[in-house]
């Protein structure tokens, strides 16, 4: 419980610790495979104690202020997972497809190491009520998907890994961008699977305008992970890309819908999606 109200109430101030050690390059992958590690344990076991926290912590789910140790209060059976870690910030990403006594969830979590411990979470949590949900699927589509690290030499830039990705969610609201799309590039949204990444886009200007992105990029594994709002109600949005040769080849989403109906998105269905 003190635990519970530490987090509120240093979140309420704005205090996060998550990035000094970044500033002074401590992190290595073995470090942030730690944090990741006692987040994993503390989804399977349904408690905050797996893991050091910083003094000051904020949780926000779905881009609201709320309480971590909430959210762990019960265990998880995780189905599958992906992680991604960024050496540059020390921050780290997990996507999460789980299982528990309220139902499945697909969960997209971002947060980081600082001095004094893990800190400052950032959490995309969605269900049955949210867009094309189906956790099943989604975990068929990508269990055989292959993130690994790619060879040095196979490797792009931070910098064009960020480009990829930001023109990639930029073509929602404008249809100009050019986007370095694979070939092929397969995009899983929910639980519905488009063979082509580029279906379901709008075709006109200013349709979907996608913002407060948050970052965490894997140079190692080649991939993005940007949580952000999405369209004019700001739902909270997970896009995580891969690339392959510096072209997108995989893409998963995931939209939590704020209660709206179909995200408020009555002329998008799952044919516009998957283009069946």
């Amino acid at each position: 419980m003190k635990r519970k109200l530490i987090a509120i109430a240093a979140a309420t101030a704005g205090l996060a610790i998550s990035s000094p050690a970044a500033a002074q390059g401590q992190c290595t992958r073995d470090s942030l495979q730690e944090i990741i590690d006692s987040w994993v344990a503390a989804l399977e076991q349904g408690t905050m104690m797996t893991m050091q926290l910083g003094e000051w912590v904020s949780y926000e789910e779905n881009f609201e202020l709320t309480s971590l140790g909430g959210f762990l209060d019960y265990p998880r059976t995780i189905d599958y997972k992906l992680e991604l870690m960024d050496l540059q910030s020390c921050q780290v990403f997990v996507e999460a497809v789980v299982d528990s006594e309220i139902g499945k969830q697909v969960i997209a979590t971002q947060f980081g190491a600082g001095f004094f411990g893990v800190g400052g979470f950032q959490n995309i949590v969605t269900g049955p009520e949210d867009w094309l949900f189906d956790a099943d699927a989604f975990t068929g589509y990508v269990e055989d998907q292959d993130w690994g690290v790619v060879p040095e030499g196979e490797r792009v830039g931070r910098e064009e890994l960020l480009a990829a990705a930001n023109a990639y969610l930029d073509r929602f609201n404008d249809p100009a961008v050019d986007v370095p799309f694979g070939d092929p590039c397969t995009r899983v949204e929910g639980g519905a699977f488009a063979p082509q990444c580029s279906l379901g886009m709008p075709n006109e200007p200013g349709a979907i305008e996608i913002v407060q992105r948050q970052y965490v990029v894997d140079v190692d594994r080649q991939a993005v992970s940007v949580l952000s709002k999405f369209g004019p109600d700001q739902l909270p949005d997970s896009h995580t890309f891969r690339l392959e040769n510096g072209a997108l080849r995989y893409v998963h989403a995931a939209t939590h819908c704020k209660g709206l109906e179909r995200c408020g998105f009555p002329a998008f269905g799952e044919a516009d999606v998957v283009g069946n």
